[in-house]
């Protein structure tokens, strides 16, 4: 049925709306317009036409469907004006599903940069690997890859725990810490199983002990050292204050509230102390995190290495005896079904060996000693002197000028001296061999009464109301204190009462051993060959005498070596069966493939420069040729010339601890400064911290020198000072 034209629906010329821009196309039915979302911001709509052709980004099936509405079908291809309606739509749905192509590629230079700040962002320092890898790598946690792609968990570890150890720390009133309890656990289940407290007050901490004396004050001080017994459980244990470090003072008698100021370096020291202990008793045990809370410290770990701490365990086997190694892997490979049928593989058939020369040497260390070397005094007193054949040191203690106490009626005078035992096994003897007093007087050793004259005073209090005995006194008692003069630090303390005048004076001498010692051991430089079965010994010397000689015994027998060893300020004369072997030992090794043909890479070395590469490669027919070629290395661009650092410093209390007491008990100014080094943020900025002052600025610092000559300065104050009466 005809159609006429006034039946038919108006429809308006076919064209593209400008304003806003978008794409348009004649309905199938009769050319209704219907339109379609712009292009993506940005994307070009030029197109493909007549007597050219743009190459744009442009979406490419978007501007076709373009071109198809401006180029409208004549009156003769309006029967197909169907088909190309459906072809328009099909066009659509693709350009739908095509993504738009990107503004513009990223070049390898700036990808490799967005690469190492992604890698910066989570490895840049200590504090990002710990929170990024060591943290959760240790305590069995997830761990992310650089680009924050994919996750992985690690086990790293046999036994993880949340937290090793606990520590927690109460100071006093007086500035010790009254109690210092330590939680533990035990076998890394998570739970804590065993507690320790302290027996004793700490007055003073150092890098691997702590200092205990009377609250408040530094007197009747004793060192002790973090220790950790067979069963692995913590305590401490008698030392003498030359075995400590890195001692400071945290009492009121060299601050008010230096405890409670400084806790955070307070529970870092004891904490550290504590791990050492730990980790030299148990090298598995791995630190991964302390934590700081109040008066709490709490260490994350994990056992990092073996699963027990059987010596038989490779892991701790042999970082004893590095020397088995060789031999436990000989044995292993023996048992073993697939290294027996490799190795009688074609290709492992070819075997060659190697010569290796090797010592057993006895190793013999001489040490003498000198009283002070043994014994010395670290307070009180008013003198000591070695005698003249050096094996005995007197102590001298008292008010020996006549009648330079004055005590009325009655009054009690108390004097006190602090000695050191380091090496008892050469104290032979210690004994009070003599005192003159007026008028009465009481002995102690570490607080225990062992002597009174006269004897029937043993109250603490003034025997009577009137202890005037109307004279001096003199006695040669003879006391034998060796009992009492264990390792470690004593106090031997004198009581007087006076009536009237008086004075005392008290005499101590100690024997002591200073013969020469000798301590020896066997230094076996060839364990590793003679226990591996691929080593056969050749040839030996045992002191000069040839033994073995090409695998073959000679018959010859060494006689005992008679020598004079000569150490330090002593000489032994020692007899031993050997003092040196000297072995040289054959071992076969694996030879079954030929060595490789390393010329051409050395030709190419040799005759290379920064900018010409030269190669020569060989031919079939045995000849080479040479070529060579420009060669440039790739622009690495521009770096600073150092990280910036900036220098700080805080005020700090003088308050180290030694042998004669409290450093800053010695100084007019007990204040000194804590030189601290920033890493610069970004604008060169220096992160201060609380209580810092700037020294100096973000750059690049350079304060080598400044460190060599202070440096030096220790290592020349901690040197000997020799008198001799000579010149030398």
């Amino acid at each position: 049925m005809n159609r006429s034209s006034s039946d038919r629906p108006m429809c308006t010329s076919p064209r593209i709306e400008r304003s806003p821009p978008r794409i348009a196309k004649r309905d199938a039915s009769c050319g209704a317009r219907a339109t379609f979302p712009p292009l993506p911001a940005g994307v070009a709509r030029t197109v493909s036409v007549a007597g050219g052709t743009t190459s744009t980004p442009s979406h490419s099936i978007l501007a076709t469907l373009i071109v198809l509405e401006n180029r409208r079908p004549s009156a003769a291809a309006r029967p197909h004006r169907a088909l190309l309606s459906h072809l328009e739509r099909s066009l659509l749905i693709i350009a739908a599903l095509v993504p738009p192509a990107p503004l513009a590629a990223q070049s390898i230079d700036e990808r490799a940069r967005a690469a190492a700040a992604a890698a910066r962002a989570k490895s840049s320092d200590s504090d990002k690997l710990l929170q990024n890898y060591v943290r959760p790598g240790l305590a069995g946690q997830p761990i992310s890859t650089v680009d924050l792609s994919r996750t992985f968990t690690p086990s790293l570890a046999c036994q993880k725990t949340a937290t090793l150890f606990e520590l927690l720390v109460q100071p006093a009133a007086s500035g010790d810490l009254a109690m210092v309890r330590i939680s533990r656990d035990t076998n890394l289940d998570g739970k804590f199983d065993a507690t320790a407290t302290l027996p004793v007050p700490v007055s003073g901490i150092c890098a691997n002990g702590i200092i205990s004396c009377d609250p408040g004050t530094w007197n009747n001080c004793h060192s002790y050292r973090w220790s950790v017994d067979g069963s692995v459980a913590l305590g401490l244990e008698t030392a003498v204050m030359t075995d400590l470090a890195g001692c400071y003072c945290i009492n009121n008698s060299c601050g008010s509230g230096l405890a409670l100021a400084n806790l955070p370096a307070v529970l870092k020291d004891l904490g550290g102390g504590v791990v050492a202990a730990l980790t030299t008793a148990d090298p598995r045990y791995g630190i991964a995190e302390a934590r700081i809370d109040g008066p709490v410290i709490s260490y994350v770990g994990a056992q990092s290495t073996a699963c027990t701490a059987s010596p038989s365990v490779g892991q701790t086997a042999y970082r004893a005896n590095p020397a088995a190694i060789a031999g436990d892997a000989a044995s292993a490979a023996s048992s073993s079904s697939v290294f027996q049928m490799l190795s009688a593989s074609p290709a492992a058939t070819s075997r060659a060996e190697e010569m290796h020369n090797c010592t057993v040497r006895r190793q013999i260390t001489l040490s003498g000693a000198t009283p002070r070397d043994v014994i010395v005094r670290t307070s009180g007193g008013y003198g000591d002197y070695v005698s003249p054949g050096g094996d005995r040191i007197t102590f001298q203690m008292g008010s020996p000028v006549n009648n330079s106490l004055t005590g009325g009626s009655c009054s009690l005078f108390d004097f006190r001296m602090g000695l050191s035992v380091i090496d008892p096994d050469r104290l032979t003897d210690i004994r009070l061999t003599r005192y003159e007093m007026d008028d009465w007087t009481q002995v102690y050793v570490d607080g225990q009464l062992v002597y009174a004259d006269p004897s029937s005073w043993r109250s603490p209090g003034v025997p009577s109301a009137s202890c005037d005995r109307k004279t001096n006194w003199q006695a040669a008692p003879n006391l034998d204190l060796k009992p009492w003069m264990t390792r470690g630090d004593h106090e031997i303390r004198i009581a007087l009462a006076v009536g009237g005048n008086g004075e005392l004076d008290a005499q101590i001498d100690a024997t002591i051993d200073t013969s020469c010692r000798a301590s020896e051991k066997v230094v076996d430089g060839c364990a590793s060959y003679a226990g591996n079965a691929a080593c056969r010994l050749t040839d030996e010397h045992v002191d000069g005498v040839a033994t073995i000689v090409n695998g073959v015994r000679t018959g010859f027998t060494p006689q005992p070596q008679t020598r004079v060893v000569t150490g330090g300020a002593c000489s032994l004369t020692l007899a031993r069966d050997f003092f040196e072997k000297d072995r040289r030992y054959r071992c076969r090794v694996e030879s079954s493939m030929p060595d490789p043909d390393t010329s051409r890479g050395a030709w190419i070395i040799d005759h290379s420069t920064e900018t010409m590469l030269a190669d020569r490669t060989r031919a079939a027919d045995g000849t080479y040729s040479t070529t060579t070629r420009n060669f440039a290395l790739p622009d690495r661009g521009s770096v600073s010339a150092c990280e910036p650092v900036c220098k700080t410093r805080r005020p700090r209390t003088n308050n180290a601890a030694a042998l004669d007491g409290v450093t800053g008990g010695k100084q007019n100014t007990p204040v000194g400064w804590d030189m601290i080094y920033h890493a610069c943020q970004d604008s060169n900025v220096c992160p201060v911290g609380d209580g810092e002052e700037l020294v100096q600025g973000c750059g690049c610092t350079d304060d080598f020198p400044e460190a060599m000559v202070m440096m030096q300065t220790v290592r020349l104050g901690g040197t000997d000072l020799v008198c001799t009466n000579g010149a030398r």
